[in-house]
């Protein structure tokens, strides 16, 4: 019987195309990797020639489990398990058959593909590709060579060790989660929102998330619903720290003493004002949205240039060209979409005008909250701020 190790490759994405800084991006994915899968287990991290090698240390290890958690780490261009043996070729031909029996008694096609990184092996890439599918050909008569469409490629690198692995599974891609900052997520419980956050964790931003909540407008399964979404953001961006905003009292002031068709603007405006009070307390250095262009009344070109006004911090906005159905597409393929789509009312579905202005103007919006006290209205709602941790579970404590 063959004594088999097995360890995991993981292949960089576009961390390979940094200079001199990239081992500092290549720290952040270990951190970042270690942190998904350090409840399956202890693990050894080894960075090489654009490969993280993750190798188990406990012997018993869920490699399904652990798969599953690295799909979703962004930064990772592909991975595959993989196992390892001695730079012999006589036992890279032992051992290729056994440890790929599954995959390739499920297939009829198949190519060898050699990468001698270490160049003291005594066969050339081209000779160990030759050698190997000529054995695997003798173990699975069933198989044909196709060089140009196969469907597995079995890999093995000579390196330290020798490595034998079969497809490699597509990474989540991007750029590793912290290595671009932090923002924060202004999160309604619509479709658009858990996508934009999604998309500049991606990026490589850490994510903070704040929403607003208005009782007895706002019932406490909305705010359950923002949790629920933003724990299948989690499971990409890791822990995200939510902080819910008392609404309420500024909804009433502004239906109390604005025109009615300046409610939207006004009460956008007023979410900028206190999202940038609280970035600046959590040094969050930039907002995070779902807007869309066009999508709304308040998404116009006019409608974002007054609400920009009142932030003193980019707005990133990475879904306002997309239409409805790209966004929901992505959605669909985070699992946010069903969560998205249940009917509990949020904070900017209260109080809606029925002809809200599409083409405002600023210096009309900026008379038109006139008569509201802002800054004490902005600094209640900040002081009265909850925060909880989410992750991929749920709501943390702590």
């Amino acid at each position: 019987m063959i004594n088999m190790k097995e360890i995991i490759l993981i292949k960089d994405g576009e961390l390979a195309l940094k200079g001199l800084n990239r081992s500092t991006f290549e720290d952040v994915l270990v951190k970042n990797i270690r942190w998904r899968i350090k409840k399956y287990g202890n693990f050894q991290f080894k960075k090489s020639q654009s490969t993280i090698t993750i190798t188990p240390v406990d012997e018993e290890i869920d490699f399904e489990a652990v798969c599953y958690e690295i799909s979703h780490v962004f930064g990772i261009a592909g991975f595959s398990r993989a196992a390892v043996t001695e730079k012999d070729i006589d036992k890279i031909l032992d051992l290729a058959p056994v440890y790929l029996k599954d995959q390739l008694e499920e297939v009829s096609t198949f190519k060898v593909e050699a990468k001698r990184a270490d160049k003291k092996f005594p066969l050339t890439s081209p000779e160990i590709s030759a050698r190997l599918g000529e054995r695997l050909l003798d173990t699975f008569p069933h198989l044909t060579v196709d060089v140009h469409n196969p469907e597995i490629t079995v890999t093995v690198e000579i390196r330290e060790e020798a490595y034998i692995r079969g497809n490699q599974t597509k990474g989540a891609g991007g750029m590793p989660v912290g290595t671009s900052g932090k923002g924060l997520l202004l999160i309604s419980g619509g479709i658009d929102s858990p996508v934009a956050g999604y998309m500049m964790a991606k990026r490589g931003i850490d994510l903070s998330a704040i929403h607003f909540a208005s009782p007895p407008y706002t019932s406490e399964r909305a705010e359950q619903k923002v949790h629920e979404l933003l724990s299948k953001v989690a499971l990409y961006s890791g822990r995200i720290s939510l902080y819910t905003v008392p609404f309420t009292h500024i909804q009433e002031e502004i239906k109390e003493k604005c025109p009615e068709d300046c409610f939207t603007l006004i009460m956008r405006r007023f979410m900028m004002r206190i999202a940038n009070m609280l970035a600046e307390k959590i040094d969050c250095h930039a907002l995070i949205t779902g807007e869309s262009v066009a999508q709304v009344a308040s998404q116009t070109m006019l409608a974002l240039g007054c609400t920009d006004a009142v932030s003193s911090l980019p707005v990133f906005r990475p879904v306002i060209g997309m239409d409805k159905e790209e966004i929901i597409r992505i959605s669909r393929q985070i699992n946010t979409f069903e969560i998205s789509i249940q009917p509990y009312e949020d904070c900017c579905t209260v109080f809606t005008p029925k002809h809200p202005k599409t083409k405002p103007i600023l210096a009309d919006i900026e008379n038109a909250e006139a008569p509201l006290d802002i800054d004490a209205l902005c600094e209640e709602a900040v002081n009265g701020i909850k925060k909880i941790f989410i992750n991929s579970d749920g709501v943390m404590n702590g």
